[in-house]
């Protein structure tokens, strides 16, 4: 096991720094050119088309009433899992829509010292899509953190679109989406799914919004559909940046690694420490513990790839470096974390200390566990209840409030050469 070792102080650091942060995941030609073909066959040909993609890529002879999955079968799936399972997804969603009712945004509005009111309408989308991902990996929590800021912003309808590989289907999966209150699910997967919500077929009604992670050719999809609905974000592998101060248990810190990079192969996990020697311990506890892990492949291709260990010079210069990687996930594994709370300004999720694990954020915190990758927390935000309501512009002029500033609308107009938007303000001019 071969995970890179940093120094801040090292003449190349900038370079290796640079290298480990550029190695998400770039959609090739091929996989574009396959993306965009999916994409206009099923905008083209509708239920046919995902009928034979969902033969193709998922091992299912589906026929059309096979696409809907029933009102009924999700209840039963809720009813019939075991009761600690069960509790403990109501309990994550009673915490998921407390700390996301905090989020709703409420229509206001002013009246200016000429009497003209201006203000700004609130409201909910009307149909949104979500997609969750499927085989043989279970994402209920996913289902919980797209569908229940949704439901709380009031959005009308959802609708649910998850894999099922061989037509089995995911009883978590399709629990969590009663408990959160999917109005309708349809078993489709892949491109073929975001071309059916984005344009709409026979049987899946078109949405306004696209939310959820995918695979590659999900994400590829999501960005090319764009513009004919909304989406969340593209997200890349995800991440996480630990800053500790020396003084954590290794071994937590070791694990808090190991839970992101058990994702996949292109999971990034990063450790920033002032301390040479708890880096050492650090070496030494997943060497250690690697060997006990379920997914140690994974976790080592992983570390060994995306992965690293950096010494850095004291805790001001592991906060810079910080808001330079803008990480997805970031642990403050230290003594007062408030403190350093301040100086934080581009991360998805912030952690703070040594006990508040990231893999707590995952399920049952309460903020939303779908956050921006790939250093795109420099300009982005975690999803939540505004991602699901729009802002309206509201004015409304008196008599008076529109003269005055009718008379300012008609010089700028003609400044700008625009005759008609010149008169059209002047028309409102009381002489």
């Amino acid at each position: 096991m071969n995970i890179r070792r940093l120094n801040s102080t090292d003449a190349d650091f900038s370079r290796q720094l640079q290298l480990l942060l550029s190695g998400s995941d770039k959609p090739d030609a091929g996989l574009i050119a396959t993306v965009e073909t999916i994409l206009a066959d099923v905008r083209e040909r509708g239920d046919d088309a995902l009928l034979e993609y969902t033969k193709r890529f998922d091992h299912y002879n589906a026929t059309v009433s096979d696409l809907e999955i029933p009102a009924a079968t999700l209840g039963k799936a809720a009813s019939g899992m075991r009761d600690e399972l069960r509790q403990s997804l109501e309990a994550a969603a009673e915490r998921i829509q407390s700390y996301h009712e905090r989020q709703k945004l409420a229509s206001w509005s002013y009246k200016d010292k000429d009497g003209t009111t201006l203000g700004q309408q609130i409201t909910p989308l009307d149909r949104v899509g979500v997609y969750v991902p499927g085989g043989k990996a279970a994402y209920p929590s996913s289902v919980l953190m797209n569908v229940i800021p949704a439901k709380v912003a009031g959005v009308n309808e959802i609708i649910m679109v998850t894999p099922t590989a061989h037509g089995e289907l995911n009883p978590l999966v399709l629990a969590a989406a009663s408990i959160a209150g999917v109005d309708r699910v349809f078993s489709v997967g892949g491109a073929q799914a975001i071309a059916a919500l984005a344009y709409g077929t026979e049987t899946v009604p078109k949405v306004d919004k696209i939310v959820g992670p995918g695979n590659r050719y999900v994400a590829t999809a999501k960005r090319m559909v764009f513009g004919s609905v909304g989406i969340d974000m593209i997200a890349g592998p995800s991440e996480v940046l630990i800053i500790c101060d020396g003084k954590s248990n290794p071994d937590w810190v070791t694990m808090d690694l190991f839970a992101q990079a058990e994702h996949d192969e292109e999971a990034c996990a990063i450790l920033i420490c002032p301390e040479a020697s708890f880096l050492d311990a650090v070496a030494g506890s997943i060497k250690n513990l690697l060997p006990e892990m379920e997914r140690a492949g994974i976790i080592q291709s992983s570390l060994e790839r995306n992965g690293a260990l950096i010494l850095a010079q004291d805790m001001n210069e592991a906060i810079q470096l910080a808001n330079h990687i803008a990480p997805e996930h970031l642990e403050l594994a230290v003594e007062d974390p408030e403190r350093l709370l301040p100086e934080i300004r581009h991360a998805g999720a912030i952690f703070m200390g040594r006990y508040t694990a990231e893999v707590l954020g995952d399920y049952c915190a309460g903020p939303n566990h779908v956050l921006p990758t790939s250093r795109t927390a420099r300009f982005s935000s975690p999803l939540g209840v505004y991602d699901f309501q729009k802002r309206s512009s509201v004015i409304m002029c008196t008599e008076k409030s529109a003269s005055k500033m009718a008379a300012l609308a008609s010089v700028l107009a003609r400044g700008e050469g625009l005759t008609a938007h010149a008169r059209s303000a002047e028309y409102r001019i009381k002489h």
